[in-house]
Order: C-alpha cells, then sequence, then structure tokens
C-alpha cells in the first residue's frame, strides 16, 4: 500500500505544493531589502491555523533543510541542516527567546503557535542579522500582538480542535480592534491533550539482566505502555496575549504583555538507570522498587511572562531614515517533579527521600530571568547599525541539580546592508559579540560512614570544593551573499559566512546528573569558541508554471563541542572505583563536553509543476534533502537527520485547498560513537480545508489526517528514540470562525 501511494504521487508529475494562499513562500534572502528581512522560507499564519496543533519542530518539520528533535508530542525543537541546540537560535518577533530549551531536550520552547501572521526560517548567512551564534539559523515567530499598522475594525476569531490520537482539544480565541485611535490585540489559547496513542510494537522494552532468572519473567514484562499509548506523553498549555500600539506619521509604540503556562508528561526521564548496581541477593526488593516507579508520574510545569516593549522613530534625514527600538523582560521558570500514582502514598512513607537511585525525587527548578534592550539604526542607501545589549540569569535548583546559577551578559555591535549593482544584489553583514559568562562548578565527593546504631543504614554526606570562573569571548562575524539574475528563468546565490559562538553557560559549567539524557554531563571550563565557515550555492528555476531549486553547502566547524560519552572500559574503571569508595555518577553514563572540528555537507533538491486542472490550480513537487557530518576523526556527528524524500499534492479551487504529502525518511546508518541506527519510515499526512462566506463572517473548516499508514517511526535526532515513538494515525477536524 505504501509503494502504491508513493508511485501514485511519482507518476502524478516532479511533486509537491508551492506558491497558494494557504502555502509555503519562499522569498529571496536579503538583510535588510525585503518585508520579512531575509527570510529563506515564510510559513503563513493560515497554514499554521489549518495544521494539527502541535510544537514548533512538527509546525515546521516539512520544510527543505528542516527537522525537528522531539521527546514527545509537546517538545519539538527545530534542527536546520542538522545544526541543533543553542546553534538554531528561536525568536519571538525578531527577539530571543531566552528560555530554558537548552539545558535539555525535554524543555519545550517558550512559544504559542496561536495568532500567528507567519514563521520565519533563516538558513545560512542572513541569520546573522537576528542573533549572535546562529551557526545553523533562526525561526522567527511573528504575530501582530504589537501592530505597527492601525487596524481597520474590530475582527473576532474563535477557533475550536480535536484530535484522535491523544484524545484531546483545543479552543482559542483572538480579537484586533482600533479603540480611540490606538491598536488593541487579545488572544487566548487552551489545549488539553492525553497520552497519544502509538503503533502496535512501538514501545520497546529493555530487558534487565536480573530478570532472566525469572520463572515469571513472561508475566512481569507487561507494561501499561502495550496497551498502545505512551504513558506520560499528555500535555495542557494556557496562553494570554495582550497588546496595544500607537501609529503615526512619526512611527509607532507598543507594548505587550505575553503569559504562557502548561504541562507536560515526560515520557522517559533516564531512571532505568542504575540497575546494574544492585547485587543478586537484593533482588526481590529491586523488582518491588522498579513496579513501584514503573507507575510514577514524572511531569512538567512551566511559568512564563515576558513584557514587550516595542516602536519605531521616522527622522526621515538625508543620512537617518528611522529608529527601531525594542526591551523585553522575561521570566520564565520551569518545574520538573515526579508524583505518585494513588494508592502508593502509604507504601512511600516508608521509604526514604531519596529513591532507589539515590537521588532525590523532589523536584527541580529551572530559572531564567533575562532582559534585552535593542537599537537599530536604518541608514540611507539600504544600511542599518544595530546595538543590542542583554543580560540573563540562569538556575537550576533542586533534585536534579547539575549547574550552578550563572549569570551571562551580551553586548552586540552590528553593520548590515543590501546593494543593487545592476544585474547582481550584495548582501554583506559583519557583527561583533561580547559575551561575560559568570558561573561555578562544585566537585562533590561522597563519603559514607555505617552508624552502628542503624542496621543496614548508611549516612551520607556530601563535601564539595567550588570554583568560581568569569569567562569573556569576544566574537567577530561576517556573512555576505552575492544573487545574480541570468535571464529570465534562472538565477544563482552564492553565500558565504564566517560566524563564531560562544560557548553556552551549561557547556562550561555543568556538573551533575541530567537524566533527560541519560548521563552525567561534566562541562568544560576550557572550551574555545566555535569558529564556522560556510559557503552556500544555490541555482534557481521558474518558467511558466515550472520551478526547481538547487542547493549545495559546507559547513566546517572549528572548535565543535559535543558531549563524548565514556567508554566501556572506562565505565568499568569508575564502576571499579565505586567499589572502593568513589562516586559512580550514580549509575548514568559519564559524559564530558569536549570539542573536534567537524565537517557538515548537504544538499536541497526541489522540483515542481503547476497546472490548470478543473478551473483550479494542481501544484506537484518532489523535494530532497540530506545532510552528512563527520569529525576530524572520522567520526560521525551525532543525532544527524538521515536523508528524506518528500512526495506533495496540493489543489486548490476557489476556497478549498486539498493537500497530500508523503515523507520518506531513510535508514540513518552513518552514526556516531554509541550510537544505534535508525530505521526509516514513510509518513504519509492529508489536510482538506474549506472556507464557507457567511455573510459578515466566514467560517473555515480543516479536516486532517496525519501518519495515515499507522507507521512505527523514530526520530533519529531525537534523545529517546527508543523509548519515545512518533505518534500512530491521527485523525482530526479545526474550526475557526471569524467575524
Amino acid at each position: 500500500m505504501k509503494n502504491t501511494f508513493k508511485a501514485f504521487l511519482v507518476i502524478g508529475a516532479l511533486s509537491i505544493f508551492n506558491i497558494t494562499a494557504f502555502e509555503e513562500v519562499i522569498v529571496t534572502s536579503s538583510f535588510v531589502n525585503t518585508e520579512v528581512n531575509g527570510s529563506l522560507h515564510v510559513v503563513d499564519g493560515d497554514e499554521v491555523d489549518a495544521n494539527a496543533n502541535g510544537s514548533l519542530g512538527e509546525a515546521i518539520d516539512d520544510l527543505l533543510g528542516v527537522s525537528s528533535a522531539d521527546y514527545g508530542s509537546a517538545i519539538g525543537q527545530p534542527i536546520i541542516r542538522g545544526m541543533s541546540g543553542l546553534r538554531v537560535k528561536v525568536l519571538d518577533n525578531g527577539m530571543v527567546n531566552r528560555d530554558v530549551s537548552a539545558l535539555g531536550p525535554d524543555h519545550p520552547n517558550d512559544t504559542d503557535l496561536n495568532n500567528v501572521q507567519q514563521i520565519e526560517i533563516i538558513k545560512g548567512p542572513s541569520s546573522l542579522l537576528y542573533a549572535n551564534g546562529g551557526i545553523g539559523g533562526i525561526v522567527n515567530i511573528v504575530d501582530n500582538t504589537i501592530s505597527k499598522t492601525d487596524f481597520d475594525g474590530p475582527v473576532f476569531n474563535i477557533g475550536a480542535e480535536s484530535q484522535s490520537v491523544a484524545d484531546g482539544d483545543a479552543t482559542n480565541f483572538t480579537y484586533t480592534d482600533n479603540v480611540g485611535g490606538f491598536n488593541v490585540a487579545l488572544s487566548y489559547k487552551n489545549a488539553e491533550f492525553g497520552n497519544f496513542d502509538v503503533p502496535d510494537g512501538a514501545i520497546m522494552h529493555e530487558e534487565e539482566e536480573h530478570h532472566d532468572e525469572d520463572e515469571d519473567h513472561e508475566e512481569e514484562e507487561h507494561h501499561d505502555e502495550d496497551e498502545g499509548f505512551l504513558a506520560n506523553s499528555d500535555y495542557e498549555l494556557e496562553s494570554t496575549n495582550i497588546g496595544i500600539s500607537k501609529t503615526g506619521d512619526w512611527g509607532y509604540f507598543g507594548i505587550s504583555v505575553k503569559s504562557l503556562e502548561n504541562m507536560h508528561g515526560i515520557p522517559f526521564h533516564g531512571e532505568e538507570h542504575g540497575h546494574d548496581e544492585h547485587g543478586e541477593e537484593d533482588h526481590d526488593e529491586d523488582e518491588h522498587e522498579e513496579e513501584e516507579h514503573e507507575e510514577e508520574r514524572i511531569f512538567a510545569t512551566t511559568d512564563s511572562d515576558k513584557l514587550d516593549i516595542k516602536g519605531s522613530y521616522n527622522v526621515n534625514g538625508s543620512l537617518l531614515n528611522a529608529i527601531d527600538y525594542s526591551f523585553r523582560d522575561t521570566d520564565y521558570v520551569l518545574i520538573e517533579q515526579h508524583a505518585e500514582e494513588e494508592g502508593h502514598h502509604d507504601e512511600e512513607e516508608d521509604h526514604d527521600e531519596h529513591d532507589e537511585h539515590g537521588h532525590e525525587e523532589g523536584p527541580t527548578t529551572f530559572a531564567n530571568d533575562a532582559s534585552e534592550f535593542g537599537l537599530t539604526f536604518n541608514l540611507a542607501g539600504n544600511q542599518k547599525f544595530v546595538i543590542n545589549v542583554a543580560d540573563e540569569e540562569s538556575s537550576v535548583i533542586g533534585a536534579e541539580s547539575f549547574m550552578n546559577p550563572v549569570t551571562s551578559d551580551e553586548t552586540t555591535f552590528g553593520y548590515f546592508t543590501t546593494q543593487d549593482y545592476g544585474p547582481y544584489v550584495l548582501d554583506l553583514g559583519l557583527r561583533f559579540d561580547r559575551i561575560d559568562r559568570s558561573g561555578s562548578v562544585t566537585e562533590s565527593e561522597e563519603h559514607h560512614e555505617e552508624e552502628e546504631h542503624h542496621d543496614e543504614e548508611e549516612h551520607h554526606e556530601e563535601e564539595g570544593e567550588t570554583s568560581y570562573f568569569d569567562k569573556s569571548f569576544d566574537n567577530i562575524s561576517f556573512a555576505a551573499s552575492l544573487k545574480r539574475d541570468l535571464n529570465d528563468y534562472f538565477d544563482i546565490d552564492f553565500g558565504f559566512a564566517r560566524v563564531e559562538r560562544a560557548p553556552s553557560a551549561t557547556e562550561l559549567f555543568m556538573n551533575g546528573p541530567h537524566l533527560a539524557t541519560q548521563r552525567f554531563e561534566v562541562g568544560n571550563t576550557n572550551l574555545a569558541v566555535e569558529e564556522s565557515t560556510n559557503f552556500e550555492f544555490t541555482v534557481n528555476y521558474n518558467n511558466e508554471g515550472a520551478y526547481s531549486s538547487f542547493t549545495m553547502y559546507r559547513n566546517s566547524v572549528d572548535n565543535y563541542i559535543y558531549l563524548m560519552d565514556e567508554s566501556e572500559e572506562e565505565h568499568e574503571e569508575h564502576d571499579e572505583e565505586h567499589e572502593e569508595g568513589h562516586d559512580d555518577h550514580e549509575g548514568l553514563t559519564l559524559a564530558n563536553f569536549m570539542q573536534q572540528n567537524a565537517e557538515f555537507e548537504g544538499v536541497e533538491l526541489q522540483v515542481g509543476r503547476m497546472f490548470e486542472l478543473a478551473s483550479g490550480t494542481l501544484d506537484l513537487r518532489y523535494s530532497r534533502d540530506e545532510v552528512s557530518a563527520t569529525f576530524d576523526d572520522g567520526h560521525d556527528v551525532p543525532r544527524i537527520t538521515p536523508a528524506r524524500n518528500m512526495y506533495s499534492l496540493a489543489y486548490a479551487k476557489d476556497s478549498m485547498v486539498f493537500k497530500l504529502m508523503l515523507k520518506d525518511v531513510d535508514k540513518q546508518s552513518d552514526v556516531g560513537e554509541g550510537e544505534t541506527t535508525t530505521d526509516g519510515y514513510q509518513m504519509l499526512n492529508a489536510r482538506l480545508t474549506k472556507v464557507f462566506d457567511l455573510g459578515n463572517s466566514n467560517l473555515s473548516v480543516s479536516i486532517f489526517g496525519n501518519n495515515l499508514l499507522d507507521e512505527v517511526a523514530r526520530n533519529h535526532s531525537s534523545y529517546v528514540k527508543s523509548e519515545v515513538p512518533l505518534p500512530g494515525r491521527n485523525y482530526g477536524v479545526k474550526f475557526n470562525l471569524t467575524f
């Protein structure tokens, strides 16, 4: 059946959708000249509204060269051309989201896709304009909470959604109006989704060594996850955005307040570590503790508040056109905690405050308090001069306290310009970043003293020496792109960028158990700046409905920072040391932040054709992207997105759009040290959207189906690909009433 769908789409033409009112739009990259300031991909807000509710990564996962690293349905961190984490900046209306998503793959981005005007994705040199260290690129979420133009009148929108895969629903509303000369924008969203369904056989369970001799092993292998869903994959979200702005010939000024609260279960949190520490004589007790632990609920709550002040003042001088200014204050808190299922509280009273693995079961609070101020001087002749100052205070307090509080200060000076030279368009960007990070590292030693008056009870005393560090980095980054129209049908674009990224707080100062990655992570205060040298070449073709694009790139990253797991031999040595009284890293794999030169190479291909069919437009497209990444020592960089073939069809007629996409993901065999290969899969998605004219209002109805083939799919980029598969078959419907 899968091959039939694939053949149908290939024969249909060369493949997928483009250039409709509801579709992704490709725009020319430019630092200054374009309305969207150089985005390579723009996903329209109507497209976001019509698709199933999901994470930011899910919303852009089908774009060429863009993918997602998931950790359940609530988490989807963007990946651009193999680059992820801190190398991809997530922005909200042009300002960096300063949350704690970089502290763990199980942390969500501080974003909500309600009332989105568009999502801008920048790959390559143009990302230099927006943020420091964006080696991979940026994702910018744009809304009209602070409107730069006057609203024509009151507009009210009510939306509702229901999905089958997680047996959940979402509701939202937005309101915009011009009241007394002031633009007022209000939006609200509430979503509640349960544990999502998975295909048969998707859940994998590791067999514990101490079960091998158990006669009742087969009966004990039954888990709740075998019921067809993934436990702890539920999430809830509530967001409120309020904005007010004033416009005039002088420019505009606006203030907004955004509040985001969510709760999401953590489907896997490294809690299976440490079983090899137990001896044969503790077998029965271990079985009891493991059975109890399996029924634990591990979840996280986030509370984010953002205050934005933005505006622009029109100078209209011969040298200076306008001054843009922005200020943001962010207060972000994420709390991870355990919650015992009903019926286990009595048993819990008989246990120590530490679980069977030695770490506390209390909550862990990840906090980030940040402020940022920016000025952009729009000069004559398509030139910009940028000044930006930001400071952050990050802390991890509680049971999983793997990093002491860190303070970061950033100061940026940048110059950007776009110039036309006949058939050539030249973009140039230069920025200087001064980054100061102050933190500390506590080296803990665990001492065990037997208490004579306690049977088999140990007294734990932790002592440690704390070292303090002030690290400063001066980064200079440069980017340029040159575009030329060869004729009416062809144009070429060559890009070059030299971008520097300072080590993050976690890479410098982390020192403790990080259960989301199943590792005891140790930072390195001697890390050097990453230096990325990127070359990119693109050829575009467009002629009477036929279009194509081909891009090849090479990104050489000197001093690439990564986590290096200890070898089996080193782990055995640590086990021996543990027997002698030394710390065993709480049963987790020891991983150190290391540096090594890395080479990223990739290609992106797109070929399509548009036809007039039955008074409508049929758009067929084939796309392929692939990237490889290797270290200087010959090993592959871990968690690199496998090659993908995307076959798509879109038919638009009047107010109706039908979309069908088959994403064929290759098997990933190029794996890093300690990684396993990941099987390929085929994901078939479909959506039908119809807009009904109701006079003074209109109703948009979207019926969608995702993973229609109910494929067992695992994301190779995920830290928990084995334990957390992608959701199974999902049907749903969305309504949006606007009046």
